[in-house]
């Protein structure tokens, strides 16, 4: 540990690093190729960018460092862990759903560190708006899912493109049997701390199983939901249809969900995901796409409305749940002819729900659609400056913000929001007009008051 890294660990509000951290920083200092396997929630996204920038070198001004992540989603999340370290090395993040044309503005100055998908990489490296010549750390996150099928044409061609990296970094929760012979990658020196057993990050998970006596499971999921009474809940689908399905049918009961899957516009998702992170709703109906990487507190039951896949599925799903030594229990919702897959063994107990199935109360939280973000030069003491001055909020009334490029979010207590929206209709936020309304589930518009 350096000066600069204990000047990162203050900015992130940490006190130090875990083992498995510091393990990660020395082998990248003495090997070329890492393999870093760990728990979900251990830290592995703080650890390999603390090994980034103690490689970068202030003086070059061209890209030393590029990050892939299998999803939109986990790269954002990368991008906000490094920005919250602050660090002064630019950034540029590159990902399908956001424009082209915005990215290759941003890479005329070459950053010092790029994060993208594997796709939105490709692209921009066939289109020389990357130059690739400068980069010398290369991190596959969740490098398991990176390197199957699907993704391997254009994990082959970025790797070929980098043909100067000396430090190759992998990470996941899950290992992968085998490495692709295309990756070049053929001496890994292995940081392993996958835990088992009582020691495991997640070892306050509980899994239980949850029968239903009919074929649809809607009804019984229903029940559940309110006997878990608004407690945070992750249900997860198989397929894209099924979670607007099951979305539909519980909104239509009268439980307030939010829904996120791969087939949705990217300010579809992170309205959607914003609201289900600040309370706006307590359930998220969602694909296997939230089952990787990305980072939410307080999750307190995953629910496998489909049951996994796979067991490296089940672990990431799982994952969501009982992070950091955190409570939580998943859920396997099981039908009357459903059998557990073989890879979920132990003897699991039943849950049973007891007493009279009634609606829970409807949350407090509703969610303000902004229409100015970062490119417009706001932050997030700008928003609550702005509500509390103009909009007459009190501080406890202003929950979670999220600040995206062209627009943002913010909680508001749902018996506040008409009397907000009237006081700031005519209002201008840093002297540019605002246009400012009710997000609303399943839709990216806003319902103006």
């Amino acid at each position: 540990m350096n000066t600069q890294s204990d000047q990162i660990l203050a900015n992130l509000k940490i006190e130090k690093l875990n083992d498995m951290q510091l393990a990660v920083l020395e082998a990248t200092q003495k090997f070329k190729e890492v393999l870093v396997l760990s728990n979900t929630g251990s830290g592995k996204t703080l650890a390999f960018l603390l090994a980034i920038v103690q490689r970068l070198q202030p003086d070059l001004k061209t890209t030393q460092a590029m990050i892939v992540a299998p999803s939109r989603e986990l790269a954002l999340q990368i991008g906000e862990v490094f920005r919250a370290m602050g660090t002064a090395y630019k950034l540029t993040l590159c990902y399908g759903g956001h424009k082209r044309e915005i990215e290759e503005t941003n890479l005329i100055e070459a950053p010092a560190v790029i994060i993208g998908t594997a796709g939105r990489l490709a692209d921009h490296i066939r289109r020389k708006s990357i130059q690739t010549e400068s980069i010398t750390t290369l991190v596959l996150d969740e490098y398991d899912k990176l390197l199957e099928l699907g993704f391997q044409e254009e994990m082959s061609f970025i790797m070929k493109a980098v043909a100067n990296v000396n430090l190759h970094i992998l990470t996941s929760a899950t290992r992968l049997q085998e490495v692709p012979e295309f990756t070049g990658l053929h001496k890994l020196h292995t940081v392993e701390f996958l835990l088992e057993g009582e020691e495991a990050p997640n070892a306050a998970l509980e899994v239980m199983t949850l029968p239903s006596p009919n074929k649809d499971k809607i009804d019984t999921l229903f029940d559940f939901l309110c006997f878990a009474n608004h407690k945070p809940c992750i249900i997860f689908c198989n397929h894209r249809e099924s979670v607007e399905r099951v979305s539909k049918l519980l909104t239509d009961k009268g439980l307030r969900t939010t829904y996120y899957h791969g087939g949705m516009e990217q300010r579809e998702r992170e309205s959607e995901m914003c609201m289900f992170r600040n309370g706006t709703s307590n359930i998220l109906v969602t694909t296997d796409l939230a089952s990787r990487g990305l980072d939410m507190e307080g999750i307190r039951y995953i629910v496998h409305y489909h049951l996994p896949a796979s067991e490296d599925v089940y672990t990431h799903r799982n994952g969501r749940t009982a992070r950091m030594h955190d409570f939580g229990t998943a859920i396997l919702l099981l039908s009357a002819d459903e059998k557990l897959p073989s890879f979920i063994s132990g003897d699991l107990k039943e849950m049973k729900i007891h007493g009279d199935i009634e609606l829970p109360a409807k949350t407090q939280w509703s969610t303000l659609h902004i229409s100015l973000g970062k490119k417009d030069k706001v932050n997030k003491i700008d928003i609550v400056g702005f509500l509390s001055q103009r909009g007459k909020l009190k501080k406890e009334d202003i929950g979670m913000i999220d600040v995206k490029d062209f627009y943002a979010f913010v909680a508001v207590r749902k018996n506040r929001i008409g009397e907000t929206l009237r006081l700031v209709k005519d209002e201008k936020l840093k002297n540019k007009k605002v246009k400012i309304g009710v997000a609303t589930m399943m839709s990216n518009t806003s319902v103006d008051y």
